[in-house]
């Protein structure tokens, strides 16, 4: 079965908007588990607008599940994170200045800093993912560089879903063969929903964890944070 990881960064967001702790981001992170979530994403950003850094040991003492950290490696990230050690590092190459993720990593022209980067925190005994587009030569770059996982960004799967499926899944599923054969475990994120996840899961030869947030977090104003958490593990089965 695919995991599902929560990412609480809205969670955050709308925390630090007044404030306060409400809503409390580590009751929060525990109701996902209880809920079924097999694992929380956060994603602390240079200006701390979501998650923060202090907030980082206090989640991965408040859960049971798997903690995913995901963010630009400079040295401040990387500092927190082993400090921290989470089960998992997904490597994402923002600028400071994005709202959110829109691509991945080049990991042909930063080659040597993704090299460094993974084998520092695989030292920590940190499993690394890499925020990747469906190309073969950069999903190549990340198994060299060592990575354990890549994660498909599936921003553009995601826009072209309603008007063609078989075209938006194309790029991933044939990249997640050549992925698979070179040893890298499979995630996805971004921009997954109730309307896509099934498709992209049925579609795909493995498929190890997704990790979604903002469409959860806008679903579970409706639904209910359970039954929508629920809903979503539906899809992956």
């Amino acid at each position: 079965m695919t995991r599902l990881s929560v990412n609480l960064n809205k969670i955050a967001l709308i925390r630090n908007s007044r404030g306060s702790n409400l809503p409390d981001l580590f009751q929060v992170a525990q109701d996902c588990e209880r809920f079924g979530a097999q694992g929380i994403t956060v994603h602390p950003r240079p200006d701390e607008r979501h998650c923060k850094f202090s907030d980082l040991q206090p989640l991965k003492n408040s859960i049971t599940s798997e903690l995913n950290i995901e963010g630009y490696p400079d040295d401040h990230f990387m500092a927190q994170v082993i400090k921290v050690k989470p089960h998992q590092c997904t490597l994402v190459p923002d600028d400071p200045k994005q709202i959110t993720s829109d691509h991945g990593w080049d990991t042909l022209k930063h080659a040597d800093l993704l090299k460094e980067r993974i084998a520092e925190l695989k030292n920590n005994d940190i499993r690394v993912s890499i925020f990747i587009d469906p190309d073969r030569e950069l999903i190549e770059g990340a198994a060299k560089a060592g990575a354990d996982r890549i994660e498909f960004y599936t921003g553009p799967y995601a826009k072209e879903y309603p008007k063609n499926p078989e075209h938006a899944i194309h790029e991933i599923r044939e990249t997640c063969i050549y992925a698979i054969a070179a040893g890298l475990g499979i995630n996805a994120g971004h921009d997954l929903n109730l309307a896509n996840l099934e498709y992209l899961k049925n579609n795909l030869a493995r498929l190890d964890e997704v990790s979604i947030g903002h469409a959860l977090i806008c679903d579970a104003l409706y639904y209910g944070l359970e039954n929508t958490i629920r809903l979503y593990l539906n899809k992956l089965q």
